[in-house]
């Protein structure tokens, strides 16, 4: 089904993978040996990139976007940055969506005034504004933004257009702030890996089945991390452009960096119906192209299949849930009960087996991965001529755009949905992290969305509330929903189905949405309500950082949803004070308390002062290392994570921590370039270790002379463990970082470092 190569690749004409060791056969398929340094430069991936890279060099780019990207949770924060650093207009077009906190239903005013913010900065500085409803941010940028050969740059960590030959990134706002501030985005030129697809998938097979096959192939083993994979191979011609949508959309739950498709006719349909014809382009890899890494796929060995909770990559085909249901369900109980900090909380999935078949108590159907057209469409057609169950189940649907929803009302398709139980909503993205149709305590909810992480779905597992999410194709979906809410796979549902030609009509985005790229009005006001504050100052970087440790999470990964959760947090994402409250509240609800002991600590040395907790470490230290320069030593906090930033884009996994007196991260390894570069835009140091430490809450870390190691080899960090009466030497590193990022971090962070270079 799924195979992945051990080392890299070749491809030749775009149809034969040679693997890199095997010279002879490489001869035999293109007359020559090409070097793995010129295969590179055949893949679609490089020309991309060399065409938006502003360096001379081809090893370490400085990437230019032609698009940005951010929904009414990121773009508040992020103008507010850029502004602050001294912004004047939107130099590329920047599309503002209102798709997260769209429903205003939490926090009083606090979601629309963030709108009204988003509509008086696209007028003030020239950007695109799309009102609440109409669209969820990537199926706006699928239909009027992605351009063959183009690249955007998004706050969402699911900005990902690459089926319509776009390379797409999801980072934090700072990265964002960069381009608006005519900056770069700098990063090393990633491995690319290829992932041939080969053959046409079951009728009854849908995109999140390939989506979540592939996530669990390549996840764990880290195999395309922070890479880009680059769709090949003939089977992408056995799907239309809507479904690869679905399956590209997904690649961000592997972790790599991007993602880009060969295009052809169906691109260049897709595009043209949508009025950007332009838009089209060609692309496929050069006759002899290599990738650094191949994923071979049968798309028609794919089955139906469910991600169990609590990950993507937790990926079961649905039959084997339903043959070894008991065993599959403990085991994902416990490791629900290991994972959660609340160790009370009951949750069982066993008590909903009947038989040897799971009853489910919901399904949703939503938002960049489940509301496409060709989704519902799918979904519509097994549920037709019957009804639901007047009993727990209930199925919602979610359209991914307003043109989206439009023609299925034409078409009929919600008018059958309505009939037979189901609930039609609007284009939203709730569903997707834990602000819309969470489920009862102890329930179990099946979705066509992007993510499973715990929590995602709204629970309040600090209050006691639990409930859990496994992802599954809207045609699996619709199928158990046909059964009742019992597990049942769309084998068998798909023998003679037709899908419905789809008709694009551009008239809800013309008649609502403001456009305002290169009309800029500078003297317009921005409307501000209550709730949205500045950023707070941040103090530069000392010459050396007393750290105290306030977390300690040993969790083989920390989802960003842990470091700072989703959901009930949406309407305090203007508010960077009000946001901090709830740092790590899912995960460690002690932590946010000793941050700020911490911070009053920092803020008496700043005043002349020192606590006598503080005193005391200093006192251990001199004994053993001689003078400590105590006035020229920040004091901050510090989490330990093994593997911190799976997840989302968003800053405030790392700008809460700095809020609270936040100076540095101690990890294994950082789950996600975007979370470290938060880390880093924050101006917080990104430290790692190479051995197991035991470090514990309450423990100090001191590190001497560190704004002189940010400007040379960071290999090798002596630091010092103090905790009672002792004190351990311990080696701590930092990974390659640009100039650029070595100053923000001694700046204090992106702000300051903006601010600087005036």
């Amino acid at each position: 089904m799924i195979k992945l190569y051990k080392n890299g690749a070749y491809l030749i004409n775009g149809m034969q993978i040679v693997e890199a060791s095997n010279e002879n056969e490489l001869k035999a398929a293109c007359g020559c040996c090409v070097t793995p340094e010129e295969g590179r430069k055949g893949t679609i991936a490089y020309s991309i990139l060399m065409n938006h890279n502003t360096a001379n060099s081809q090893e370490h780019l400085k990437i230019r976007f032609d698009a940005m990207a951010s929904h009414d949770i990121t773009y508040v924060g992020i103008i507010q940055t850029a502004r602050a650093s001294g912004m004047e207009r939107f130099p590329l077009p920047y599309v503002l969506t209102n798709c997260h906190n769209s429903l205003c239903a939490v926090g009083g005013t606090i979601n629309e005034d963030d709108h009204v913010f988003g509509l008086s900065a696209a007028k003030k500085y020239g950007g695109i504004f799309v009102p609440p409803h109409l669209a969820v941010i990537h199926q706006y940028m699928r239909e009027k933004m992605a351009a063959c050969g183009s690249m955007i740059l998004g706050s969402d960590s699911h900005t990902r257009y690459g089926a319509l030959g776009t390379m797409a990134m999801g980072e934090g706002g700072g990265e964002l702030v960069k381009q608006l501030l005519e900056d770069t985005y700098d990063i090393a030129y990633p491995d690319i890996v290829g992932v041939y697809l080969d053959g046409k998938p079951n009728p009854a097979v849908g995109p999140h089945d390939i989506a979540i096959a592939l996530v669990g192939a390549v996840f764990k083993n880290g195999y395309v991390k922070n890479k880009v994979m680059e769709f090949i191979g003939p089977g992408v011609a056995s799907m239309n452009t809507d479904y690869r949508n679905s399956v590209d959309v997904m690649t961000t739950e592997t972790t790599c960096l991007s993602s880009v498709w060969r295009t052809d006719e169906d691109t260049k349909a897709y595009l043209t119906m949508h009025g950007r014809k332009d838009a089209y382009k060609e692309l496929n890899p050069s006759a002899v192209a290599y990738y650094d890494g191949m994923i071979y796929v049968d798309l028609s060995k794919i089955k139906p299949m469910i991600a169990m909770p609590m990950h993507p990559s937790r990926a079961f085909t649905i039959d084997d849930v339903i043959a070894n249901g008991p065993d599959i369900l403990r085991e994902t109980e416990e490791i629900i009960k290991e994972r959660l900090a609340n160790k009370s909380i009951e949750f069982s999935l066993t008590d909903k087996l009947e038989g040897n078949r799971l009853r489910v108590q919901q399904g949703v159907i939503a938002g960049c991965a489940g509301g496409n057209y060709t989704n519902i469409e799918a979904a519509a057609h097994v549920l037709k001529h019957h009804s639901l169950s007047n009993d727990v189940f209930t199925l919602d649907v979610y359209p991914s755009s307003q043109p989206v929803g439009l023609d299925l009302l034409r078409n009929g398709t919600v008018a059958d949905l309505t009939a037979i139980g189901a609930v039609w909503k609007t284009a939203f993205c709730g569903p997707c992290f834990g602000a819309g149709d969470t489920p009862a305590n102890n329930a179990f909810s099946i979705r066509h969305t992007t993510r499973n992480f715990p929590n995602r779905e709204g629970s309040k597992p600090g209050d006691g509330q639990f409930s859990a999410v496994a992802l599954m194709d809207a045609r699996s979906i619709a199928a158990t929903a046909v059964n009742g809410g019992l597990l049942t796979s769309a084998d068998g549902y798909f023998d003679n189905y037709k899908e419905r030609p789809y008709t694009y009509d551009d008239g809800p985005y013309a008649s609502r949405v403001y456009y305002g790229f290169n009309r800029g009005k500078g003297e317009e006001k921005l409307v501000y309500g209550p709730n949205i504050k500045d950023w707070p100052e941040q103090e530069a970087l000392a010459e050396d950082v007393l750290l105290k440790m306030c977390s300690v999470i040993t969790d083989p990964v920390t989802t960003t949803d842990e470091l700072i959760p989703s959901g009930e947090t949406s309407s305090y994402r203007s508010n960077p004070l009000g946001l901090a409250e709830f740092t790590l509240s899912r995960r460690d609800p002690d932590y946010v308390g000793r941050a700020k002991e911490v911070k009053q600590k920092e803020e008496l040395r700043l005043n002349g002062e020192m606590d006598a907790e503080v005193a005391a470490v200093y006192s251990l230290l001199e004994k053993h290392l001689g003078n400590v320069e105590r006035n020229k030593t920040e004091i901050g906090s510090v989490i330990y994570c093994t593997k911190p930033g799976d997840g989302s884009a968003r800053e405030q996994a790392a700008s809460c921590q700095r809020v609270l007196g936040g100076l540095a991260n101690i990890c294994k390894e950082y789950a996600t370039k975007r979370y470290r570069s938060n880390v880093i835009n924050w101006g917080m140091l990104p430290f790692q270790v190479r051995k197991e430490t035991e470090f514990a809450v309450g423990d100090y870390v001191y590190v001497p002379h560190i704004r002189k190691i940010l400007e040379g080899d960071m290999n090798n960090i002596k630091a010092y463990l103090v905790r009672k009466n002792s004190i351990e030497e311990v080696t701590l590193y930092i990974a390659d970082l640009t100039s650029e990022e070595r100053e923000i971090i001694r700046a204090g962070c992106l702000i300051n470092y903006n601010r600087n270079k005036k």
